[in-house]
C-alpha cells in the first residue's frame, strides 16, 4: 500500500472514532502524525511541526481571549444594545448587516480570518441575545467574507488573478468578482431560512408598535448574555425604557479602553496588515493589565478543547501533503483528459482539501493543474477557474478552517459541541453539493 493511501486511510480512521467514540479528533490527529510522519515516514520532529498551524493558534487563543475580557467587562452588551438601535428593533436585519459588513471588509482588501475574527464574536453574541441560531450567524458572516473576497483587490482575487494572467487564459476580474459574490448570496440565502429565518422574520415588528418578548417568563432566567447579564426583552433593547439598558449603555473606563482596543485591532489587521493574532493578544494583554480581575476568567473562556482539535488535524493535513498526497491526488485527476470531468474533479479536490488546509495556498496549487487542459479552447477558462475558485472558498466554514474554527471558539459554551456538529455537517454537505452546483452554472455552459 502506498503511502498516500495510507495517509487518507488514517484520515477516514479518525474521523470514524472520533464519531463513534468521545475522543478528541485533534489528540487522535497528533498520534496519527507520528505514526506517519516520524514511523513510516521518517520525518524529523522539526519537519512535522513547520505543519502545525501556529498562526492560527494563536489567532483562536488570542482573538476569543480578547472578546472574553469585552464579554466580561460589559462592552460586547454595549455594541449589541447599539447595533440592536441602528436596526431599530428588526431583528432579521441583524444576520444580514454581518453578512454585508463581511463582505465589504474582504472587498476592500481584508483577508477572510481577519473579517471573521472582529465580527464573528459580536455576531455570535446577537445570536445568544436574541435566540438566533447560532450557526446561522457565523455562517452569515463567513460566506459574507466570501462574498467579497474575489474582489480585484483582495487577496483571493489578486492570488487567482495574477494566476490566470501568467498562465496566458482569458482575464475577466469582475466577473470572477461577481460569481463568487451573487454564488455566497444565494448561499446566505438558503442559510438563513434553513436555520431558523421565517422564524426570526415573525419577530419583527414595525417600528409604531411594541416589539415581541423574545425571552419571556422562565426563560429569561436560563439566558445568559456573553457579558454575564441576563439577556432582556428586544423591545427594552429597541426602546431603551429599562433601567439596566440604561446601565448597560453607559460608557465606563473599562469599555472605553476596550472599545479602543477593538479599533485598533480592526485598523492594525484590515488597514495595516499585521497578523490578527499578534495584534489581538497584544489588546488583550494591555487590556488585562488595566484590570487584572479580568484576566482569570477570560482565560477560562478559551475553548481549549477546540484548539487542540483544529491544530492537530491541521498538522496532520500538513505531513499528508509532505508525504505526497495532495499532489499524487490533483495529478491524477488533471491526467484524465477529459476535460468536463477534470473540472469537476478539481473543483472537488480543491473543496475537500480546503476544508483542511489553506484556501489561499491551495488557490495557487489548484488553478495551474487546469491550465493545460484550458489553453486547448474546448471549455470555458473564465468559467473553470470561476468554479474552482468558489469551490475551494465556500469550504471555510469547516471547523478545521480558520474561519469555521473562531465561529466554534465564539459560541456559547453549552452549544460549542451542537454547533462543531452543525458545522462539520453543513461542510460535508457544502464541500458536495457545492462544486457540483458551481459546475453546473459555470463550466457546462461554457462548454465549446
Amino acid at each position: 500500500m502506498g503511502i498516500e493511501i495510507l495517509s487518507i486511510l488514517l484520515l477516514i480512521a479518525m474521523f470514524v472514532i472520533a464519531t463513534v467514540q468521545p475522543i478528541n479528533m485533534g489528540a487522535l490527529a497528533f498520534g496519527c502524525t507520528f505514526l506517519l510522519g516520524s514511523l513510516i515516514i521518517g520525518m524529523k520532529a522539526n519537519d512535522i511541526f513547520a505543519g502545525f498551524p501556529s498562526d492560527l493558534f494563536l489567532t483562536l487563543v488570542a482573538v476569543t481571549y480578547l472578546f472574553a475580557i469585552a464579554q466580561i467587562n460589559g462592552t460586547i452588551d454595549w455594541l449589541v444594545e447599539c447595533a440592536v438601535r441602528l436596526v431599530r428593533g428588526h431583528v432579521a436585519w441583524i444576520p444580514w448587516v454581518m453578512f454585508v459588513v463581511a463582505a465589504i471588509i474582504t472587498g476592500f482588501g481584508a483577508l477572510g480570518p481577519a473579517a471573521v475574527a472582529i465580527l464573528a464574536p459580536v455576531a455570535l453574541s446577537f445570536a445568544v441575545q436574541y435566540r438566533i441560531h447560532p450557526v446561522m450567524m457565523g455562517l452569515m458572516v463567513i460566506h459574507g467574507a466570501q462574498a467579497g473576497g474575489f474582489s480585484p483587490i483582495s487577496v483571493y482575487g489578486g492570488i487567482t488573478n495574477q494566476i490566470v494572467v501568467k498562465a496566458g487564459l482569458p482575464f475577466a476580474p469582475t466577473s470572477l468578482f461577481l460569481s463568487s459574490f451573487f454564488f455566497n448570496l444565494a448561499i446566505a440565502v438558503l442559510v438563513f431560512f434553513v436555520f431558523g429565518g421565517a422564524h426570526v422574520m415573525k419577530q419583527k415588528q414595525g417600528v409604531s408598535g411594541p416589539l415581541p418578548e423574545l425571552h419571556p417568563e422562565g426563560v429569561s432566567a436560563s439566558i445568559r448574555g456573553h457579558g454575564g447579564t441576563p439577556a432582556k426583552p428586544i423591545r427594552e433593547h429597541a426602546y431603551g425604557t429599562a433601567a439596566d439598558t440604561l446601565q448597560t449603555l453607559r460608557l465606563t473606563p473599562e469599555k472605553v479602553f476596550t472599545l479602543m482596543g477593538l479599533t485598533a485591532l480592526g485598523i492594525g489587521a484590515l488597514v495595516f496588515k499585521f497578523n490578527v493574532g499578534l495584534v489581538a493578544i497584544t489588546v488583550a494583554v494591555a487590556l488585562a493589565l488595566i484590570s487584572p480581575k479580568t484576566q482569570k476568567a477570560a482565560i477560562d473562556k478559551v475553548s481549549w478543547s477546540t484548539v487542540l482539535l483544529i491544530a492537530g488535524i491541521i498538522t496532520y493535513v500538513g505531513v499528508m501533503e509532505k508525504a505526497g498526497t495532495v499532489d499524487y491526488v490533483a495529478n491524477g485527476i488533471s491526467n484524465l483528459g477529459m476535460p468536463l470531468l477534470v473540472a469537476l474533479l478539481l473543483c472537488f479536490t480543491g473543496a475537500i482539501v480546503s476544508a483542511f488546509a489553506s484556501s489561499t495556498a491551495l488557490l495557487g496549487a489548484i488553478i495551474p493543474l487546469a491550465v493545460p487542459f484550458l489553453l486547448q479552447g474546448h471549455i470555458s477558462a473564465i468559467g473553470v477557474v470561476a468554479a474552482i475558485a468558489i469551490s475551494t472558498t465556500i469550504v471555510d466554514t469547516s471547523p478545521f478552517s480558520t474561519n469555521g474554527a473562531l465561529v466554534v471558539a465564539n459560541a456559547p459554551d453549552d452549544k460549542r459541541e451542537q454547533v462543531l456538529r452543525q458545522l462539520l455537517v453543513y461542510s460535508a454537505l457544502i464541500a458536495i453539493i457545492g462544486p457540483i452546483v458551481a459546475w453546473s452554472v459555470f463550466v457546462v455552459p461554457g462548454l465549446v
